[in-house]
């Protein structure tokens, strides 16, 4: 088998048995016959595909319910407690932990500031972090199926090693392999925004939408693609560098190297870039430019158009290429979104090829950071609980 076409030993695929667990994650309480609806499946076998995972604790029945004519429908459910993960979202200068359970509840929440971007240093703090909320949530602990991280850049989640974080200088750290040296647990290591479009998956604005991107703004851009029910990360990890798409010919320099990137327009320093020319006095940060746009300066109005231009000439790109259903727009970045949302629609909608652009729903969905952190958990449960399902009844 090529390269090009080798899915990796480790990687989860979702698979029959992960559909009808999804599908009862998702939407449930749900009775089999409309699992059996939602995946295309018979009845006959979803009844045989979820036996083990009644027998394994998964998923229960509750009251029987009628509806019209007929037997009563047996509903399903996911039992929440059956396990628990824990989330790590690393920056450069703070740390971000969370424990939830199968149901996506949040049980725990930690910050922690870094001391410098050390391989060293943040394994040790990330390793300390996971102590701290094992010890908050201790009915989770004999539970707990792993640790998952996200971290901005480029993540062969296969090997668990950071091939390159611009945000942190790392080259090549294997920090999967270290951190569960470090904590005797399985670890999963994920690009960030990958993590958080697992998460609208199975928690989200994603729930029962096969194919959507989850496209962050902020300090950096970028990009997580589910596509068919399975996260989307290519041959090595690196799908999804929405921000590294071309949109204009020449411009500021990004930090990749090139010019003309969604991100060397888009991101929070380059409208702070922008505003400061924009109105010849300095400007602190995009947060800054935005509270004097909204406090009436046209110019720097115009600045958050643009960018919102750059932004809707990157998502035709997207859109054309992928034909999703949904695109969520998050990060730290859609706070000033009042602004430019029009920009990125009309853009959007005058490159994006016939109606591709009316077909995709554009949602603009703020979430809170431990939302990331959250993110990277949801990752290592689906790793645990959907190779778990493929194990159960062989």
């Amino acid at each position: 088998m090529s390269q090009a076409t080798q899915h990796p030993p480790t990687e989860v695929r979702t698979g029959t048995a992960g559909q009808v667990f999804t599908s009862i994650l998702t939407t449930g309480p749900v009775c089999r016959r409309d699992v059996a609806n939602a995946t295309g499946l018979s009845q006959a076998s979803v009844t045989k595909l979820v036996k083990p995972m009644l027998s394994a604790g998964y998923i229960e029945e509750i009251a029987p319910i009628t509806a019209g004519p007929g037997r009563p429908q047996i509903p399903l459910q996911v039992i929440p407690e059956r396990q628990f993960s824990i989330g790590v979202k690393v920056m450069a200068t703070e740390v971000i932990g969370v424990v939830i359970d199968l149901g996506g509840n949040q049980c725990a929440a930690v910050r922690q500031p870094v001391d410098g971007t050390d391989p060293d240093e943040v394994v040790g703090t990330v390793t300390a972090l996971v102590a701290h909320l094992r010890e908050r949530v201790p009915q989770a602990r004999e539970r707990t199926c792993g640790i998952g991280v996200g971290i901005g850049g480029h993540v062969d989640n296969a090997t668990g090693v950071v091939r390159f974080s611009p945000s942190l200088r790392w080259p090549s750290v294997p920090l999967a392999g270290r951190l569960t040296a470090a904590t005797g647990l399985p670890v999963t290591v994920e690009n960030d925004v990958n993590s958080l479009a697992l998460s609208e998956q199975w928690f989200g604005a994603g729930r029962g939408v096969d194919s959507f991107a989850v496209v962050t703004v902020g300090a950096g851009i970028g990009c997580g693609l589910v596509i068919d029910g399975d996260l989307w990360t290519g041959v090595s990890g690196a799908a999804g560098e929405f921000g590294h798409i071309r949109v204009a010919a020449d411009g500021a320099r990004c930090d990749c190297g090139r010019v003309g990137c969604v991100q060397a327009v888009a991101n929070d320093e380059a409208i702070a870039r922008a505003a400061e020319h924009a109105v010849g006095q300095p400007i602190s940060s995009a947060a800054e430019a935005y509270r004097l746009a909204t406090a009436g300066s046209e110019p720097l109005k115009e600045v958050f158009r643009e960018a919102g231009r750059a932004l809707g000439r990157g998502l035709a790109v997207l859109v054309n290429l992928m034909n999703p259903a949904l695109v969520i727009l998050s990060g730290e970045g859609v706070h000033s979104s009042p602004i430019w949302t029009d920009a990125v629609r009309e853009q959007l909608t005058a490159d994006a090829f016939s109606s591709i652009a009316m077909d995709c729903e554009l949602l603009v969905r703020p979430l809170p950071d431990e939302a990331w952190a959250a993110g990277a958990a949801v990752g290592m449960l689906r790793r645990s609980v959907l190779g778990s399902l493929g194990r159960l009844g062989t």
